[in-house]
């Protein structure tokens, strides 16, 4: 249902896939940016970007179940940092890494921006994942 591809003619990704081939007639959930907050609304690890990817994550998940799939289902991300520093940007990427995410390495964007939308925020994941059939596996 997933196929993941790495294109042999150009330099292999560490951990991502150059593309995602999910084949025809699957269905497709195109996800809104998760975002680092609680229940209550309030930004969760202030002036933490790992603890905000965390519950990033979290939220991502909660996002995937209310459509019935999950993070292993996920083919796309963009992941977007508020940082020029590519040491904050990898910090984020090894918890999107260890979190789970996709069942193999996935399509993804890492980007420093300079703000997000809510006050204090520094992490956002946009996603796209397949809604597998019952039983399906990625």
């Amino acid at each position: 249902m997933i196929r993941r591809v790495t294109a042999p003619g150009l330099f292999p990704p560490p951990t991502y896939s150059h593309a995602t081939v999910v084949e025809a007639g699957t269905k497709l959930v195109f996800l809104a940016g998760a975002v680092p907050l609680d229940k209550k609304g309030e930004v969760v690890g202030l002036e933490d970007p790992v603890r905000q990817a965390g519950q990033v994550i979290a939220n991502l998940g909660e996002q995937l179940q209310a459509v019935g799939s999950d993070l292993a289902h996920v083919v796309s991300t963009d992941v977007y940092v508020v940082s020029s520093e590519p040491s904050v940007l990898s910090a984020v990427w090894e918890v999107v890494e260890a979190s789970g995410l996709s069942a193999g390495p996935h399509s993804s964007t890492l980007i420093g921006v300079a703000c997000l939308g809510y006050t204090g925020q520094l992490v956002e994941i946009t996603a796209t994942a397949v809604v597998p059939e019952e039983g399906a596996r990625p």
